[in-house]
């Protein structure tokens, strides 16, 4: 602790440093900021990282390039299915592997059905930390039922596997197209519900508008992506920038923060673009229903998958943002080198610039307004 005297009055004020942490529910995982304070107002707040490391990039080079794609599904365990397809991207590229044109289409189903999931849960625990409750139960809910969905498409609820080199593991049913179809009938008016319980909660507003405003310059200088960049108003995202699958030829629209109810690039922004991303995601899940086309789900890929003496870097436009694959061959079965980039790691570096004055509870709302997740923070 340090004192300070306050020379008019007489009273000293004591700097405490607090620990933020690494159980706390409020920090998405597990993570630690060790915080300075003089009361309730904060001076400094640094993030503790590493207690979720499991060194997935170094894995990468001791399993071959097929058996590599399990491990993606940890970077980032609430968005597993963007791992899958941005490692396989890069491992397509180094070979030169075509992948089918109805795999293309069953990638982006499964990857908008997740992006569903993820900002289910971003919302509905960023509420949670403000301390309503009850709007978590209700995305809780409907990412109950994409799981089960996912379930249907892949056999797994969370760490997917799904995605393979040169296609998709499996091929998606008819009848859980249907069943697709009906639960975007049901999911469109939910979101409305939501923002009648949540979005347009004047509590919520009061406690998010104006706080941690992110301006355009510092966006771009922190090197913040997805969400965190779209919320300051930067119109830049992966799908529509730099396409990637079928994106090109779908029609959605790329939100972006407008000072809604308080400062551009406030939490509230960053809150309403993830709302706004997930009315785009059931856009794009309805083109795709409808452009689904016959044919096999997966090219054919060698087993023993050698791709030539290279290197690449593949990106795709996770929940988070930007992620990205660098995998370097060295023409045998084992990738040479992995590295990830992911948005939640560029995220924690802003964090102690947005915290200076601030009041303590506004810190919750801070990190739940840039979504960041744990694993993709470590790997």
């Amino acid at each position: 602790m340090s004192e300070t005297a306050s020379t008019e009055t007489g009273f000293f004020s004591e700097e405490m440093t607090i620990s933020v942490g690494p159980q706390h529910p409020s920090t998405h995982g597990v993570l630690r900021f060790v915080v300075k304070t003089d009361g309730e107002v904060i001076s400094e707040a640094i993030p503790d990282v590493g207690y979720l490391h499991r060194s997935i990039e170094k894995i990468g080079e001791k399993v071959t390039y097929h058996g590599y794609v399990p491990y993606t599904d940890r970077a980032d365990y609430l968005a597993a299915m963007f791992a899958n397809q941005a490692f396989c991207m890069a491992a397509e590229k180094l070979a030169g592997t075509e992948v089918s044109r109805r795999g293309e289409f069953c990638r982006v189903i499964a990857c908008e059905l997740n992006r569903l999931a993820s900002h289910l849960i971003s919302v509905g625990t960023f509420g949670q930390d403000i301390g309503a409750m009850t709007p978590f139960v209700h995305a809780l809910r409907e990412r109950e039922s994409i799981n089960n969905l996912m379930e249907e498409i892949c056999g797994a609820r969370l760490t997917y596997n799904y995605i393979r080199i040169g296609g998709v593991g499996y091929d998606i049913l008819p009848e859980t197209l249907t069943k697709i179809a009906e639960f975007l009938d049901h999911f469109g008016p939910i979101v409305e519900e939501f923002n009648r319980l949540l979005s347009g909660n004047k509590i919520f507003i009061e406690r998010l508008a104006g706080i941690a405003v992110v301006s355009k310059e510092d966006a771009l200088s922190y090197n913040l992506v997805g969400p965190n960049l779209r919320g300051s108003g930067i119109k830049w995202d992966i799908r529509r920038d730099i396409p990637y699958s079928v994106y090109p030829e779908l029609d959605f629209e790329v939100p972006v923060g407008t000072a809604q109810v308080g400062s551009l690039g406030d939490s509230y922004d960053r809150f309403w673009v993830r709302i706004r991303e997930m009315q785009e995601s059931e856009k794009i899940l309805r083109q795709c229903l409808k452009m689904l086309p016959k044919g096999p789900a997966i090219a054919k890929v060698p087993k023993k998958f050698k791709p030539p003496v290279g290197e690449c870097y593949a990106r795709v436009e996770a929940p988070r943002g930007d992620m990205g694959f660098y995998v370097v061959s060295d023409g045998s079965e084992y990738p040479y080198r992995v590295r990830i980039r992911t948005g939640s790691f560029t995220a924690m570096s802003i964090i102690d610039k947005l915290s200076k004055g601030i009041m303590l509870a506004d810190l919750i709302a801070l990190i739940g307004s840039l979504d960041v997740d744990a694993p993709e923070i470590d790997r």
